[in-house]
């Protein structure tokens, strides 16, 4: 008798992340909307962001180009608990973390070797249609650029 309540407990558990990644309006396929984006020049520029669950973590991968327009993909495996987790792909960034402000509002920061490099407020609409990003970022001068990246559910 214990064994099956443990068994049916473990199972809710595991349903029951199932199912809040998939009612996250965060998760699923993102293509930017360079017509609605305002980003900077040599900025970095994520065509597509893809926010996957990978079992009780979040998958985040991007496809782009980096600051000087050659081709760039990221991943990043972690928890919206505003802990650094590895990223790669990203010469600039060996880590990230996501905190979840609400449903709908992320906030990031990406740090090499521990020093922050850049940070932003990701926000889903209500609708869930829509996804924009205002990042700031260092540039390779010491600068300090911002950028608003506007995104459509695919």
């Amino acid at each position: 008798m214990k064994a099956r309540m443990l068994l049916l407990t473990m199972a809710l558990c595991f349903a029951g992340t199932a199912l809040s990644f998939a009612q996250s309006p965060q998760m699923g396929t993102w293509k930017l909307n360079e017509a609605k984006s305002k980003t900077p020049a040599k900025f970095v520029k994520n065509s597509t962001v893809i926010y996957a669950a990978d079992g009780d973590n979040v998958k985040v991968a991007t496809d782009g180009t980096d600051s000087d327009g050659k081709p760039q993909h990221t991943e990043w495996t972690g928890k919206f608990d505003g802990k650094e987790y590895p990223l790669t792909g990203d010469p600039s960034a060996d880590t990230r973390s996501y905190k979840m402000i609400d449903e709908h509002k992320l906030e990031l920061t990406s740090k090499k070797s521990g020093k922050e490099v850049n940070s932003g407020r990701i926000e889903v609409s209500k609708d869930g249609k829509t996804r924009t990003l205002h990042m700031t970022a260092t540039d390779s001068s010491g600068k300090k650029v911002s950028g608003v990246s506007m995104y459509d559910k695919q």
